[in-house]
């Protein structure tokens, strides 16, 4: 084996090791190609997981039981930021480099482009959302939110409320979509028929509203970036609650609720990674095996919970019971 090869083989190997988190969980990382600055990530329908390499302008796919990787390429131009997977298997992705909505089969890897009509300016988007028609959602950072019809392959775009600022978004189990507004400081309710945005504003001001999730209990989970706080709104009752997040200097990134409905957040302050039970309104703490990791998504399935390193070029999964 030449040496470039045995080096990249040995960093495989020595990330692959798991190492024992808190309440019992496992964590793991792998590597993925250096420069790659993996920014979203998303569970795939086979297995694998798919990871937004923002920096390689492509999408990449990771086998879990061999380390290995692979890249799809978008196109020239790109800079992929979101990734998810529709309820047809496919993943899609948001392309701020491309000012446009992607489609990747995860079949033949055919890469379709939904673009938004002539004339739309540059939304530097971000983060994208299915609402129960099956209609995508997604977010632009300079000021726009919009949709696209898989089926028609209509794209709709709308300037959001108070400009710059939209950035996580998530469907409800009300059937609205809700999208954050980092520089905003705000969440906003939108109706899917209209398209129209409704503001909604948290208990602290300037929190700097980053990414959310619902729940199945209607409720609106909140990464608070420059607050350092969870927040909670319930789309029924209108009722806000926040919680701190433990340590000096927290810094709430991403947000994820998984399928017992316990919230996950990103802390880049203490490099870690948050469980938070909502019952018992405590935080249980997973700290990162890499320094400075920059975990700027979290997404998961059954016993899985999946992270993006952007900062060591890695992903790392934290494996726990499955209930």
């Amino acid at each position: 084996m030449p040496p470039r090869q045995l080096i990249r083989y040995l960093l495989l190997v020595l990330f692959s090791l798991p190492g024992v988190a808190a309440f019992g969980a496992e964590v793991q990382e792998f590597a993925v190609p250096d420069g790659d600055h993996p920014h979203d990530v998303a569970p795939a329908a086979d297995g694998g997981v798919w990871y937004t390499a923002q920096h390689a302008g492509a999408l990449g796919w990771l086998d879990p039981a061999s380390g290995a990787t692979r890249h799809i390429p978008l196109g020239d131009g790109s800079s992929p930021h979101g990734v998810i997977v529709g309820p047809d298997g496919a993943a899609w992705v948001t392309d701020s480099g491309l000012n446009a909505v992607l489609r990747v089969d995860p079949h033949n890897q055919a890469v379709r482009r939904f673009a938004p009509p002539p004339g739309t300016p540059y939304m530097n988007l971000n983060t994208a959302a299915f609402d129960a028609r099956g209609i995508l959602w997604f977010t632009g950072q300079a000021g726009y939110y919009g949709s696209v019809d898989p089926d028609s392959g209509e794209v709709r775009v709308f300037e959001a409320p108070r400009g710059r600022g939209p950035y996580g978004i998530s469907s409800g189990v009300d059937g609205n979509i809700y999208y954050a507004s980092l520089a905003g400081s705000h969440i906003a309710r939108v109706d899917t028929e209209t398209g129209s945005a409704e503001i909604i504003e948290p208990p602290t001001p300037r929190q700097g509203a980053r990414r959310v999730w619902g729940d199945s209990q209607g409720h609106i989970w909140v990464s608070e970036w420059n607050a350092g706080r969870l927040g909670r709104y319930h789309t029924a009752t209108g009722q806000w609650r926040e919680w701190p997040l433990p340590g000096d200097r927290p810094r709430a990134y991403a947000v994820y609720v998984d399928a017992a409905d316990r919230v996950w957040v990103s802390d880049f302050g203490g490099n870690a990674i948050w469980r938070f039970d909502p019952v018992s309104e405590a935080f249980e703490s997973i700290t990162l095996p890499s320094r400075n990791a920059m975990v700027r998504q979290i997404h998961g399935r059954p016993g899985e919970v999946w992270l993006p390193e952007s900062a060591t070029d890695k992903l790392a999964v934290i494996r726990t019971p499955v209930e």
